[in-house]
């Protein structure tokens, strides 16, 4: 049974032949734990849950190991702590406990392996003595920094020269650094923030060792798969490979890299000041988690994909359609254009479209095997509401609440209320049901 998957280091889609068919390995980059995911962090979760069951379905369950770590030691959530005022430790074990509690709400199964780079440092160490005896890597100044030109195919998953990288990316001005491109890989730390022992000095890692440490504990020198988003490829996964080919004599890290494409909201770029910023918490707060995850697999993942409510909107009315005349299957349907379509680089659109024409077994076979159960969505639907319109007028009572516009907020709860739905607010969001 081939599989064909897209290589962003090869730049081909080439048939995938696993280093140990007993052992399939892939490793994808998780989150750092210094607040909500927003709904871009949530797409290589759920691109890569599909790629594992994939390869379950294909080697086996018991053949196949999922990693995906936790960055909980970070500049960012020294910061978001000390804003907060709470210890660093409380701030990242509620954040990657929400973060588990969200990814799971999307339908996800939990990865095979899920470390955190603080039970991690001694790997790290010893990665980071191997790059210095080698000569890829220099202490200064209490810091250890990768020396880049010590690689000479250093942008060969970018492809990009090292001139186009200074030129086209933040680069941290340091008289200690030998070259600007230049990476850390570890830096001193104050008394108030994390630090480990090293040879070095007390210090804490750089976010990039991080990764190489945690892949080749749980993996081994070399794996079959590293995935992440785009918005990884450079400086993350290059750095990545960087380090840990300089550390084992040449040895590729991953045999394949894919990476997702980029999510806009209502065809822009998503941020906060724009007011188009969703958290993954506020989302499943309003519609059911296999709607958010329905509408990403619309995309092909390697596309760029534009997450907008309308979107939302067509998702659920699909999957709300095909729940109606089946009930989804713990068995997947068999082999047939649905895996076919899997098997060539993930296509879920295609995929999806051919559980159209599908009969009713292919139908619940292909839900289920997408990760999507007809639970909440059923009930609803046999509440005879419009569950969409109530959806929507959650959606526009939280634009009005976030301009204040109390009244206007109000007015939208009352007006629902005489429907007969009842809104509840809580500390997840809001959430609704029918009056009793």
């Amino acid at each position: 049974m081939s599989l064909r998957l897209f290589n962003t280091l090869t730049k081909t889609k080439d048939e995938f032949a696993p280093l140990d068919p007993a052992n399939v390995r892939m490793y994808v980059c998780g989150p750092t734990v210094y607040d909500f995911a927003h709904i871009g962090n949530a797409r290589p979760v759920i691109v890569f849950d599909v790629l594992f069951r994939l390869l379950r379905h294909v080697y086996g369950a018991g053949h196949v190991t999922y990693v995906r770590n936790i960055t909980d030691v970070d500049d960012k959530i020294n910061a978001r702590a000390a804003e907060r005022g709470i210890s660093i430790r409380e701030l990242t074990e509620e954040t990657a406990r929400i973060y588990e509690e969200d990814v799971a709400g999307l339908g996800n199964l939990p990865p095979s392996v899920a470390p955190r780079a603080t039970e991690h440092i001694p790997q790290m160490l010893r990665i980071i003595d191997r790059l210095v005896d080698a000569g890829h890597a220099y202490a200064a100044d209490g810091h250890v920094l990768f020396d880049v030109s010590s690689k000479a195919d250093y942008g060969k998953l970018s492809r990009r020269s090292l001139d186009e990288m200074i030129a086209g990316s933040r680069v941290e001005v340091a008289p200690y650094k030998k070259n600007p491109m230049d990476f850390v890989l570890w830096k001193p730390s104050e008394d108030a923030l994390p630090g480990w022992d090293s040879p070095w000095g007390r210090g804490r890692p750089g976010w990039h060792i991080e990764c190489s440490a945690m892949a080749g504990e749980y993996l081994g020198e070399c794996f079959d798969i590293h995935g992440g988003g785009i918005d990884l490829q450079f400086p993350h996964h290059e750095n990545e490979i960087a380090q840990s080919e300089g550390a084992n004599h040449g040895h590729p890290l991953a045999k394949v890299w894919m990476h997702n494409g980029f999510l806009q909201v209502e065809g822009e770029k998503m941020s906060k000041s724009l007011g188009n910023f969703y958290t993954i918490r506020d989302l499943l707060a309003d519609w059911p988690g296999e709607v958010l995850r329905f509408n990403m697999l619309r995309t092909h993942y390697r596309q760029p994909i534009d997450f907008t409510l309308a979107g939302l909107r067509e998702s659920w009315k699909t999957l709300e359609r095909w729940y109606e005349v089946t009930e989804p299957l713990a068995d997947s349907s068999p082999d047939g254009e649905f895996f076919a379509a899997l098997r060539d680089d993930l296509n879920t659109p295609a995929a999806i479209a051919s559980l159209h024409q599908a009969d009713e077994m292919a139908l619940a076979g292909g839900l289920g095997f997408l990760g999507f159960s007809n639970v909440q969505l059923k009930i609803a639907a046999k509440t005879q509401v419009d569950t969409v319109a109530i959806a929507a007028a959650i959606e526009a009572r939280m634009a009005a609440k976030a301009t204040k516009n109390f009244a206007e907020s109000d007015r939208i709860r009352d007006e629902l209320l005489a429907k007969g739905v009842v809104l509840k607010d809580g500390p997840q969001g809001t959430t609704w049901e029918l009056k009793k």
